[in-house]
């Protein structure tokens, strides 16, 4: 099936042809390019939220129950559940799909799961195109859902529009709060399980850790710390609330725009040095690289040189 084919279908709602179109986008396919003009005119509209936290915090069952809020709002909702590799198969290890399993059935909710296939941050190295698939295929909130982080995974802060960090009581003292760098990121906090005890100490704890942070002016946003148990959906329509006042912040204050403006500079310089690390992969058993690496080696060449010396004659090849 071709390209407009299925994105038409896509924007029609048709589960399958978005399915199709995210496993172009994940396996890399020749016909990426074609896609990604497809459907460059036909996204930025979506509103991408990333949920982060550390593994056992609930971050599926909080990005299940913040699907049904959504829904009952009219939203259609689309869900990128990123999961650790299978070293045997490479694909999603964990399927948090099957948490999610009560929405399979509504038209109105995409989910997706991804594996990072190695990719390192928290998300899936074709996350970002996925997310412009989800955008295009009429998607309203996209859900995105990272492996579970330990505590310098923050890529997500990079795609998303708004960061949930999702913490649980038991997970850590202050002190390990205070050293945790997820905790600089988000502009949303979830305390989750709040029915266990030290949940109000949690929160506490990360109150005050927060309170250390940055100063900020009048009018910054203060990211709001929210207390939940989606299990039972207690506490998710908080959540929503806390969302929506945060994106109405940055639609005031043109931070929203600033934030995709920046995702896409790094889209495009993640696209632009993947094809530059391909270009010098070719080179290996190359002339060009072995003299410089001789160079190098007999100390009439520093490394830095060498590399300048490389970089000049691929951009000297282009010109050609």
């Amino acid at each position: 099936m071709d390209v407009s084919t299925l994105v038409a279908q896509a924007r029609e709602g048709r589960p399958r042809a978005v399915a199709r179109l995210i496993s172009l986008v994940e396996g890399a396919s020749p016909q990426l390019r074609e896609v990604m003009s497809t459907l460059a005119p036909l996204t930025g509209n979506a509103y991408v939220v990333g949920l982060t936290g550390s593994p056992g915090v609930g971050k599926s069952t909080t990005t299940s129950a913040l699907v049904t809020a959504y829904r009952k709002r009219g939203k259609r909702v689309g869900v990128l559940a990123v999961d650790p590799s299978s070293p045997f198969s490479g694909g999603a290890l964990l399927g948090d799909r099957v948490r999610m399993s009560e929405h399979a059935s509504d038209p109105g909710v995409y989910i997706r799961s991804m594996a990072t296939r190695g990719h390192l941050g928290g998300l899936a190295w074709a996350a970002p195109q996925a997310i412009r698939v989800l955008d295009a295929a009429g998607c309203e909130v996209i859900l995105v859902e990272t492996v579970g982080v330990g505590q310098s995974e923050v890529e997500i802060a990079a795609q998303a529009d708004t960061s949930v960090v999702l913490l649980a009581p038991g997970m850590g003292d202050g002190i390990q709060a205070a050293k945790a760098g997820i905790l600089e990121i988000g502009d949303v906090y979830v305390v989750n399980k709040a029915d266990r005890d030290g949940a109000d100490a949690t929160a506490r704890e990360l109150n005050h850790m927060l309170g250390l942070g940055e100063s900020r002016g009048p009018g910054d946003w203060r990211p709001p710390i929210v207390k939940t148990v989606a299990a039972r959906a207690e506490g998710v329509d908080e959540v929503v609330e806390a969302l929506e006042k945060h994106h109405a912040w940055m639609e005031e204050h043109d931070v929203l725009t600033a934030r995709r403006r920046r995702r896409a500079a790094q889209e495009v310089e993640n696209i632009a040095l993947t094809a530059l690390r391909a270009r010098i992969g070719d080179l290996h058993g190359d002339r060009r690289l072995d003299s410089l690496a001789d160079g190098v080696l007999g100390g009439t060449l520093d490394p830095y040189t060498a590399a300048d010396e490389l970089v000049a004659g691929l951009t000297a090849q282009d010109e050609a």
